[in-house]
Protein backbone atom coordinates (compact mmCIF):
# COMPACT_ATOMS: atom_id res chain seq x y z
CA UNK A 1 0.00 0.00 0.00
CA UNK A 2 1.39 3.44 -1.02
CA UNK A 3 1.04 6.41 1.30
CA UNK A 4 0.81 9.75 -0.47
CA UNK A 5 1.86 13.01 1.09
CA UNK A 6 -0.81 15.71 1.30
CA UNK A 7 -0.68 18.78 -0.93
CA UNK A 8 -0.55 21.13 2.10
CA UNK A 9 1.69 20.92 5.19
CA UNK A 10 0.16 19.23 8.25
CA UNK A 11 0.84 20.56 11.70
CA UNK A 12 1.40 17.67 14.11
CA UNK A 13 1.53 19.42 17.44
CA UNK A 14 2.91 22.51 19.03
CA UNK A 15 6.67 22.63 18.63
CA UNK A 16 6.76 19.89 15.94
CA UNK A 17 7.95 20.53 12.39
CA UNK A 18 5.16 20.35 9.81
CA UNK A 19 4.99 17.38 7.41
CA UNK A 20 6.11 18.68 4.00
CA UNK A 21 3.55 18.81 1.22
CA UNK A 22 3.84 16.38 -1.68
CA UNK A 23 4.86 19.21 -4.01
CA UNK A 24 7.63 20.32 -1.64
CA UNK A 25 8.84 16.75 -1.16
CA UNK A 26 9.06 16.04 -4.91
CA UNK A 27 10.84 19.33 -5.64
CA UNK A 28 13.35 18.75 -2.85
CA UNK A 29 14.03 15.16 -3.93
CA UNK A 30 14.57 16.20 -7.55
CA UNK A 31 16.98 18.94 -6.53
CA UNK A 32 19.02 16.60 -4.33
CA UNK A 33 19.08 13.94 -7.06
CA UNK A 34 20.34 16.48 -9.58
CA UNK A 35 23.16 17.52 -7.30
CA UNK A 36 24.18 13.89 -6.73
CA UNK A 37 24.06 13.11 -10.45
CA UNK A 38 26.14 16.16 -11.30
CA UNK A 39 28.64 15.18 -8.64
CA UNK A 40 28.82 11.66 -10.06
CA UNK A 41 29.45 12.92 -13.59
CA UNK A 42 32.11 15.31 -12.36
CA UNK A 43 33.77 12.50 -10.44
CA UNK A 44 33.64 10.25 -13.49
CA UNK A 45 35.17 12.92 -15.70
CA UNK A 46 37.90 13.47 -13.14
CA UNK A 47 38.60 9.75 -13.00
CA UNK A 48 38.79 9.56 -16.80
CA UNK A 49 41.22 12.45 -16.89
CA UNK A 50 43.41 10.89 -14.25
CA UNK A 51 43.40 7.36 -15.72
CA UNK A 52 46.48 6.52 -17.78
CA UNK A 53 46.14 6.10 -21.55
CA UNK A 54 45.51 2.56 -22.76
CA UNK A 55 48.72 0.82 -23.67
CA UNK A 56 49.27 0.11 -27.37
CA UNK A 57 49.13 -3.59 -28.29
CA UNK A 58 52.52 -5.28 -28.70
CA UNK A 59 53.93 -5.03 -32.20
CA UNK A 60 56.91 -6.43 -34.10
CA UNK A 61 58.94 -5.59 -37.16
CA UNK A 62 58.59 -8.27 -39.82
CA UNK A 63 60.51 -8.93 -43.02
CA UNK A 64 59.34 -11.53 -45.53
CA UNK A 65 59.15 -12.10 -49.26
CA UNK A 66 55.73 -11.98 -50.90
CA UNK A 67 55.45 -13.03 -54.54
CA UNK A 68 59.16 -12.42 -55.03
CA UNK A 69 59.16 -8.95 -53.43
CA UNK A 70 60.86 -8.30 -50.11
CA UNK A 71 58.52 -6.58 -47.65
CA UNK A 72 59.29 -5.04 -44.25
CA UNK A 73 56.53 -3.82 -41.98
CA UNK A 74 55.71 -3.21 -38.30
CA UNK A 75 52.47 -4.93 -37.31
CA UNK A 76 50.33 -5.82 -34.32
CA UNK A 77 51.49 -9.24 -33.09
CA UNK A 78 47.91 -10.53 -33.39
CA UNK A 79 47.73 -9.91 -37.16
CA UNK A 80 47.01 -13.00 -39.24
CA UNK A 81 48.83 -13.63 -42.50
CA UNK A 82 45.50 -13.21 -44.31
CA UNK A 83 44.92 -9.75 -42.83
CA UNK A 84 48.53 -8.79 -43.54
CA UNK A 85 48.08 -9.72 -47.19
CA UNK A 86 44.67 -8.14 -47.64
CA UNK A 87 44.71 -5.11 -45.35
CA UNK A 88 48.38 -4.11 -45.41
CA UNK A 89 49.67 -5.28 -48.80
CA UNK A 90 46.47 -4.93 -50.82
CA UNK A 91 46.62 -8.53 -52.08
CA UNK A 92 42.91 -9.30 -51.94
CA UNK A 93 42.99 -12.44 -54.10
CA UNK A 94 43.18 -14.57 -50.96
CA UNK A 95 39.62 -14.61 -49.64
CA UNK A 96 38.31 -14.45 -46.08
CA UNK A 97 35.62 -17.10 -45.94
CA UNK A 98 35.01 -18.79 -42.59
CA UNK A 99 38.06 -17.17 -40.93
CA UNK A 100 38.40 -20.39 -38.94
CA UNK A 101 40.50 -22.61 -41.19
CA UNK A 102 37.58 -24.74 -42.37
CA UNK A 103 36.88 -23.59 -45.94
CA UNK A 104 40.32 -23.13 -47.51
CA UNK A 105 39.43 -19.90 -49.33
CA UNK A 106 42.48 -18.21 -47.79
CA UNK A 107 45.03 -20.87 -48.82
CA UNK A 108 48.48 -19.58 -49.77
CA UNK A 109 51.93 -21.13 -50.01
CA UNK A 110 54.54 -20.46 -47.32
CA UNK A 111 57.99 -21.75 -48.25
CA UNK A 112 56.25 -24.01 -50.77
CA UNK A 113 53.77 -25.47 -48.29
CA UNK A 114 50.07 -24.65 -48.39
CA UNK A 115 48.65 -23.05 -45.26
CA UNK A 116 45.39 -21.50 -44.13
CA UNK A 117 46.50 -17.89 -43.90
CA UNK A 118 43.60 -16.95 -41.60
CA UNK A 119 45.07 -19.21 -38.89
CA UNK A 120 48.71 -18.26 -39.43
CA UNK A 121 50.24 -15.50 -37.31
CA UNK A 122 52.22 -13.20 -39.55
CA UNK A 123 54.90 -12.49 -36.91
CA UNK A 124 55.97 -16.13 -37.07
CA UNK A 125 56.98 -15.80 -40.72
CA UNK A 126 60.18 -13.79 -40.39
CA UNK A 127 62.27 -14.50 -43.50
CA UNK A 128 59.58 -16.69 -45.08
CA UNK A 129 58.60 -16.77 -48.75
CA UNK A 130 54.87 -16.38 -49.35
CA UNK A 131 53.14 -17.00 -52.65
CA UNK A 132 49.57 -15.87 -53.25
CA UNK A 133 47.28 -16.25 -56.25
CA UNK A 134 48.63 -12.90 -57.54
CA UNK A 135 52.13 -14.39 -57.74
CA UNK A 136 51.43 -17.49 -59.84
CA UNK A 137 51.26 -16.05 -63.33
CA UNK A 138 54.44 -14.98 -65.12
CA UNK A 139 53.41 -11.75 -66.73
CA UNK A 140 50.59 -12.56 -69.15
CA UNK A 141 51.34 -16.30 -69.02
CA UNK A 142 49.06 -18.14 -66.62
CA UNK A 143 50.27 -20.87 -64.31
CA UNK A 144 49.36 -24.29 -65.81
CA UNK A 145 46.75 -24.84 -63.11
CA UNK A 146 45.19 -21.44 -63.72
CA UNK A 147 44.96 -22.27 -67.41
CA UNK A 148 43.49 -25.70 -66.59
CA UNK A 149 40.80 -24.09 -64.41
CA UNK A 150 39.78 -21.94 -67.37
CA UNK A 151 39.80 -24.83 -69.83
CA UNK A 152 37.85 -27.12 -67.51
CA UNK A 153 35.43 -24.34 -66.48
CA UNK A 154 36.24 -25.26 -62.87
CA UNK A 155 34.57 -22.27 -61.23
CA UNK A 156 31.23 -20.51 -61.04
CA UNK A 157 31.02 -17.71 -58.46
CA UNK A 158 34.83 -17.79 -58.20
CA UNK A 159 35.00 -16.99 -54.48
CA UNK A 160 36.83 -20.19 -53.56
CA UNK A 161 38.89 -20.31 -56.77
CA UNK A 162 42.10 -18.60 -55.50
CA UNK A 163 42.28 -20.95 -52.53
CA UNK A 164 41.43 -23.96 -54.70
CA UNK A 165 44.20 -23.11 -57.15
CA UNK A 166 46.80 -22.47 -54.45
CA UNK A 167 45.85 -25.71 -52.72
CA UNK A 168 45.97 -27.51 -56.08
CA UNK A 169 49.48 -26.18 -56.75
CA UNK A 170 50.56 -27.47 -53.35
CA UNK A 171 48.87 -30.80 -54.00
CA UNK A 172 50.76 -31.19 -57.28
CA UNK A 173 54.11 -30.20 -55.78
CA UNK A 174 53.55 -32.64 -52.91
CA UNK A 175 52.98 -35.44 -55.40
CA UNK A 176 49.41 -36.28 -54.38
CA UNK A 177 47.95 -36.58 -57.88
CA UNK A 178 48.23 -40.27 -58.79
CA UNK A 179 44.47 -40.68 -59.05
CA UNK A 180 41.23 -38.71 -58.89
CA UNK A 181 40.57 -40.27 -55.48
CA UNK A 182 43.95 -39.09 -54.17
CA UNK A 183 43.39 -35.58 -55.52
CA UNK A 184 39.98 -35.42 -53.85
CA UNK A 185 41.47 -36.58 -50.55
CA UNK A 186 44.28 -34.04 -50.55
CA UNK A 187 42.02 -31.22 -51.75
CA UNK A 188 39.30 -32.01 -49.21
CA UNK A 189 40.17 -29.00 -47.06
CA UNK A 190 38.89 -26.65 -49.77
CA UNK A 191 35.13 -26.13 -49.96
CA UNK A 192 33.30 -25.02 -53.11
CA UNK A 193 29.82 -23.62 -52.47
CA UNK A 194 28.95 -24.05 -56.17
CA UNK A 195 29.81 -27.77 -56.21
CA UNK A 196 32.45 -27.65 -58.96
CA UNK A 197 34.44 -30.49 -57.44
CA UNK A 198 34.46 -32.77 -60.50
CA UNK A 199 35.88 -30.03 -62.73
CA UNK A 200 38.35 -28.93 -60.06
CA UNK A 201 39.73 -32.46 -59.83
CA UNK A 202 39.99 -32.61 -63.64
CA UNK A 203 41.85 -29.29 -63.67
CA UNK A 204 44.37 -30.46 -61.05
CA UNK A 205 44.86 -33.72 -62.93
CA UNK A 206 45.37 -31.83 -66.21
CA UNK A 207 47.98 -29.51 -64.71
CA UNK A 208 49.76 -32.39 -63.02
CA UNK A 209 49.91 -34.72 -66.01
CA UNK A 210 49.44 -32.41 -68.99
CA UNK A 211 46.23 -34.02 -70.17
Amino acid sequence: MTTELPDTPIELSEGSAPVPSRRTFIATTAAVGGVLAAGGLAGSALTDQESPAAEAPPSSRLSLTVNGERRTITIDNRTSLLDLLREHFGLTGSKKGCNAGACGACTVLVDGRRVNSCLTLAVRLEGAEVTTIEGLAKGDRLHPLQAAFVEQDAFQCGFCTPGQIMSGVGCIEEGHTDSAEEIREWMSGNICRCGCYVKIVKAVDQAAHGK
